[in-house]
């Protein structure tokens, strides 16, 4: 067969005529078997190509015409021969080296040597893992175009065709508001301006109130025990007339037992009992002959209690606080006009009624025309003092500075108290007076005359047993009851 055989080359299309055509072969280049005919697969890379360790026909005639040898291409083995027999050399190939099934362009490598594939049976290839590095069999295999570089908009992707992909990073979390903070710290505030204001508060009372020597200086019994007192001094002008000097007005006890108990007793001021130094007289004589330290010795001596702290008010003081606390209810269920207290009660306005400083002054003070007499005093007398206190500690009064300024001088200028005595122990007293209203447990003691006469002191109160010996005691354990103070 010539070099110009037609039969050895694949078919052409001759530029210009449209109709196939040979192309001729290369000069020197021995011409191929009709037989053994084959085309190169367009698919197959070159590198994957199997290599026969026969060597070439077609090799030899290259090397004898002085040309570079090429390496064989692939035969394709026809389906028949011109009998009817299949061609014996595409067989013999197809049996003895079988070909690659990777495609173009993949990293797939054989896994056995080309001189081992004719010993064992056909494997299958692997797969390399995704950014492994290339190997030297697969670096001529183009790769994909690259992607389309991002907008001005889109982060640039960190990938590449040897890296993972990164994993996604969590979702930030958003700054959660704390709105509790926020309500924390206006009560921290609030409560420091609270601080400061009772501090204030407390600097202030103890600054202005008026001292006295008042204590006995006797040992301490157990509970808490006040001794708050009327005076009936005409010095503050609240009443102007004839009297001279000063007397107890009004005397009243209150204690709080270990226990807990708070109770409020009232001494009539005619009670008859021992004066230390003087022998028996009327209680209120003690007020007179030694001031607030004998009365204080007679009332120990008379209750075997330990008076802890001392507090006296003045007839002046009575009006100013009732309007600083802006007035007070008071009741009385019958019509009264005394000329003594200057007391005028019309029942028609009502039995309870809303009075000023004066007209609560002239009602507390209002005895003759008072059935029940000093019994009947003390009983006004105290509701005047518990609805002082119910306006002091009321929400009004201690939300409001104003009010709070008014009262502490009013307070300052008509109490007098004894030497030890604070605006804390002022506070404890006003709890316990109220404790002891809230619960009933106010009154007199048992009363066995209201018109004792031991002769040379007139007419006076004399006490059950003479002078309650079982009321003073329950009232030290603090059990008592609000039937053990005096009915009549």
């Amino acid at each position: 067969m010539s070099s110009t055989d037609d039969g050895d080359l694949p078919p052409s299309f001759t530029p210009g005529n449209g109709k196939p055509s040979r192309r001729t072969s290369n000069p020197g280049r021995p011409a191929r078997p009709s037989g053994q005919q084959a085309r190169r697969p367009a698919t197959t890379p070159a590198s994957f190509e199997p290599q026969s360790n026969r060597p070439s026909a077609d090799g030899d005639a290259a090397a004898h015409s002085g040309a570079a040898p090429r390496r064989p291409l692939p035969r394709r083995a026809s389906t028949s021969s011109s009998g009817g027999t299949p061609a014996r050399a595409s067989e013999t190939r197809r049996s003895s080296t079988p070909r690659s099934r990777a495609r173009a362009g993949s990293s797939a490598v054989p896994l056995s040597s080309t001189s081992s594939r004719s010993a064992r049976a056909p494997e299958g290839t692997r797969v390399l893992p995704a950014g492994a590095a290339p190997s030297a069999r697969s670096r001529n295999v183009p790769r994909p175009p690259a992607a389309a570089r991002p907008g001005p908009l889109a982060p640039a992707s960190p990938l590449n065709d040897h890296t993972q992909p990164e994993p996604p990073s969590p979702p930030t979390r958003k700054k959660r508001r704390h709105p509790l903070r926020w309500v924390a710290a206006v009560l921290v505030i609030l409560l420091a301006l609270v601080g400061a204001r009772v501090a204030w508060l407390v600097h202030d009372v103890n600054s202005k109130l008026q001292r006295v020597e008042a204590l006995s200086g006797a040992d301490d019994t157990p509970g808490e025990t006040w001794l708050i007192v009327g005076s009936d001094s005409r010095a503050d002008g609240a009443v102007v007339d004839n009297t001279e000097g000063a007397r107890s007005d009004s005397i009243m006890l209150l204690h709080k037992a270990p226990g807990g108990q708070a109770s409020l007793t009232s001494l009539p001021r005619d009670t008859f009992v021992e004066i230390p130094g003087y022998g028996g007289n009327k209680i209120n004589a003690a007020y007179s002959y030694g001031g607030p330290t004998l009365l204080v010795a007679t009332v120990e001596q008379l209750t075997g209690l330990t008076v802890d702290h001392y507090v006296e008010v003045g007839m002046g003081g009575v009006s100013s606080m009732v309007d600083a606390v802006g007035g007070i209810n008071v009741c009385l269920d019958y019509d009264v006009n005394d000329a003594d207290s200057g007391l005028v009660w019309d029942t028609s306005q009502g039995e309870c009624q809303d009075v000023d400083g004066e007209k609560a002054l002239a009602y507390s003070r209002m005895r003759k025309s008072d059935p029940t007499g000093d019994i009947g005093r003390g009983l006004r007398q105290r509701a005047v003092i518990s609805a002082v206190v119910s306006k002091a500690v009321s929400t009004s009064t201690l939300t409001s500075f104003s009010q709070q300024d008014t009262l502490v001088d009013a307070g300052t200028q008509a109490l007098v108290v004894d030497q030890d005595a604070s605006m804390v122990d002022l506070g404890q007293m006003l709890l316990a007076f109220r404790s002891a209203s809230n619960a009933g447990l106010t009154g007199a003691p048992p009363i066995a005359s209201l018109d004792y006469e031991p002769g040379g002191i007139g007419a006076a109160v004399l006490l059950e047993d003479t002078t309650a010996p079982d009321f003073f005691g329950k009232l030290r354990e603090g059990t008592l009851m609000t039937a053990d103070f005096n009915q009549s």
